[in-house]
């Protein structure tokens, strides 16, 4: 069995078809893979994770995007600004999100049936995005409570330094609820970093529009990683969303 984070360190993923602009900064772009065959086809936007640090890229969220286009659904996997790169965190993450999403129609795809995926860090964008959008969401493990996640690990912390300022109310995704949108929250018992417990009170807190799949003994990068068992559960559910 792969230990949880393998897909951190694994080769990078194939090149993907284009790397798409969707702003004049240097990290406002997007990896985009489209099926072969004709379209238009399905996408999912998706977003890394990483807790918000440049550090992390959209790179190992490659082999997702891969694995996803062989299933028959396009990717557009975003790059955007993390703390650690000038002016990064938040609110620049949301201004790169929301320019992103206003790029969505210029994508050869097929608009009406898209769907946001977010792991870790990037299921709290995700979710943010979904109700400025109004699109289905796929949030796996996400740190769906940024206010918790700064009270637990402290205002020096990733997410801390993200959301300097405590602007929670405008950006932690249980404070924007209801979202108006369908939700599927993917989540693992055995996950060490992001706790599990978060998205049980998230979904709760969701009422009828989230629905919560509980994976037992699944860590936190299974739900990204092709090769592990718990992969099929995230194509199954952006197959539903779809």
């Amino acid at each position: 069995m792969r230990d949880s984070a393998e897909i951190l360190t694994d080769p990078p993923p194939p090149a993907a078809d284009a790397r798409v602009a969707y702003g004049r900064e240097p990290l406002q772009f997007g990896d985009l893979r489209v099926p072969l065959g004709e379209g238009p086809f399905p996408l999912a936007v998706v977003l890394h994770g990483g807790y918000w640090q440049a550090t992390y890229n959209l790179i190992h969220t490659g082999h997702l995007g891969e694995a996803f286009r062989d299933a028959g659904i396009a990717t557009w996997n975003l790059e955007y600004r993390c703390v650690g790169v000038p002016n990064g965190g938040w609110p620049a993450a949301r201004e790169d999100l929301t320019l992103a999403l206003a790029f969505l129609d210029e994508l050869p795809v097929e608009r009406a049936a898209t769907v946001l995926v977010g792991h870790s860090a990037g299921g709290q964008l995700a979710l943010w995005a979904a109700k400025r959008a109004r699109l289905p969401v796929l949030a796996l493990a996400p740190v769906s409570n940024v206010r918790d996640a700064v009270e637990r690990r402290g205002p020096e912390s990733a997410p801390g330094r993200f959301m300097a300022g405590e602007q929670f109310a405008e950006g932690s995704p249980i404070e924007l609820l209801p979202l108006g949108v369908p939700t599927i929250v993917i989540h693992g018992t055995e996950d060490d970093d992001v706790p599990y417990p978060m998205s049980e009170r998230y979904v709760a807190a969701a009422g009828g529009e989230a629905e919560l799949v509980t994976l037992e003994g699944t860590g936190h990068f299974d739900l990204i990683d092709p090769l592990a068992p718990a992969f099929a559960q995230t194509v199954a559910a952006v197959r539903r969303l779809l």
